[in-house]
């Protein structure tokens, strides 16, 4: 392999989050002395500048990507495990090209950017159907440096947005948002459920149907309301209740049935979305369309099929998505179309608070956590943190 191309000297070694095995924060091992990657052929190596958490950050770690019941384990949707240990997770990371790989042009050095996170099998670009990422099948960006695909590292220089703001955009929430609208075949003028509105890929949601011409009602904590409707909801639906859930709905919507619900949360919830789609059949003008990419609530749903098939509701189970989507995101970044939601940043030495923060997250809590690492903490992280961090805070990992 060709000597990489540096922008500056690139140490040796660095400082990374290394997941150890499945369980609890515990299996997070912080270490200054981990290689370096060096990039490969038609790869760039990036220098991290921050890294949005995301719920399957958790979920791979803890094992709760079963198919089949009672296992504990990650997906391996490609027949063979891809989660090998120690893993670097974290998979919607933004920084800077410090150095490329053979067959990659030395002017990209310098390039802030977004990695499109998806592993693909293959070239398609409009479909991807055994679905990996880096941070799972790869090492992602909990760490100072990653190496990953030029053409997957995307240039985005938009100097409105600060490199926490642009990790907060990341594709893992956004990608997964708009392959759950596009599944569906979501319209301009349709009504759209978003439960889990509040979290990473509801706000995404939330955003993605504006844009669409769709019209957004988010399932979230009623205290979360003005935050969600000023980003685009055009009502919030209480979620603690499910008694009633579906006239409160139809309240909030005039009478008019839900045409498609987007479902992160799925237990018993499930059948309560199903059920504001399916009120009034005469109503609609087209098929009930669920698309689910999430179990939050739980990883079983009881339904009876005689709901599904006589009512014609459609399914669509959603991982990932493909690559026209990632460009498509791309270019509304660019535009400003898409607005980040960051809520907090944190610094990657204190991987074990945020982690725990993330899961007991209150009231409050709208958005992305970001993970900066400590050399650009000052820089990237520090302007985002916590308003009160000292309450917060607890000894690093």
């Amino acid at each position: 392999m060709a000597n990489p191309t540096p922008h500056a000297t690139v140490p040796a070694t660095m400082s990374a989050m290394l997941l150890t095995g499945h369980g609890d924060i515990d299996r997070l091992v912080y270490r200054d002395d981990v290689p370096t990657p060096r990039p490969g052929p038609g790869e760039v190596l990036v220098g991290v500048t921050a890294t949005a958490k995301n719920n399957t950050d958790r979920k791979a770690r803890e094992g709760l990507y079963p198919v089949k019941k009672g296992e504990v384990t990650s997906f391996a949707m490609g027949g063979e495990p891809t989660l090998t240990f120690p893993r670097i997770q974290g998979a919607d990371i933004a920084g800077r090209v410090v150095a490329v790989g053979e067959g990659v042009d030395a002017a990209r050095i310098g390039e802030r950017g977004l990695l499109d996170f998806n592993l693909y099998p293959d070239a398609r670009r409009d479909i991807n159907l055994t679905p990996d990422y880096y941070g799972h099948g790869a090492d992602g960006g909990f760490a100072e440096y990653v190496v990953v695909p030029s053409d997957q590292f995307h240039h985005v220089p938009n100097p409105e947005l600060e490199d926490a703001e642009l990790a907060a955009l990341g594709m893992c929430s956004y990608q997964t948002a708009y392959h759950m609208l596009t599944s569906a075949g979501v319209a301009a003028g349709e009504r759209v459920l978003v439960s889990g509105a509040s979290g990473g890929v509801g706000t995404a949601l939330i955003q993605l149907c504006r844009i669409l011409g769709a019209t957004p009602y988010a399932v979230s904590q009623p205290e979360k309301a003005e935050a969600l409707e000023a980003l685009g909801a055009e009502a919030v639906i209480d979620r603690g209740e499910l008694e009633g859930f579906a006239q409160r709905v139809l309240e909030a919507t005039g009478g008019a049935p839900i045409d498609a619900v987007m479902d992160l949360v799925g237990g018993e919830m499930t059948d309560c979305f199903i059920d504001t789609m399916i009120q009034d059949m005469k109503a609609r003008t087209s098929y009930p369309r669920l698309s689910i990419a999430g179990a939050s609530g739980g990883n079983i749903s009881e339904i009876l099929w005689t709901r599904i098939y006589l009512y014609q509701v459609q399914i669509f189970g959603v991982s990932h998505g493909t690559r026209d989507e990632a460009e498509q995101l791309i270019a509304w970044i660019h535009s400003g179309k898409l607005k980040p939601v960051l809520h907090a940043t944190f610094r990657l030495s204190e991987l074990h608070q945020a982690e725990r923060y993330f899961v007991s997250r209150g009231s409050n809590f709208l958005g992305k956590v970001v993970i900066v690492p400590d050399r650009q903490w000052e820089v990237h992280g520090a302007p985002f943190a916590l308003a009160a961090p000292s309450s917060q805070q607890e000894s690093r990992p």
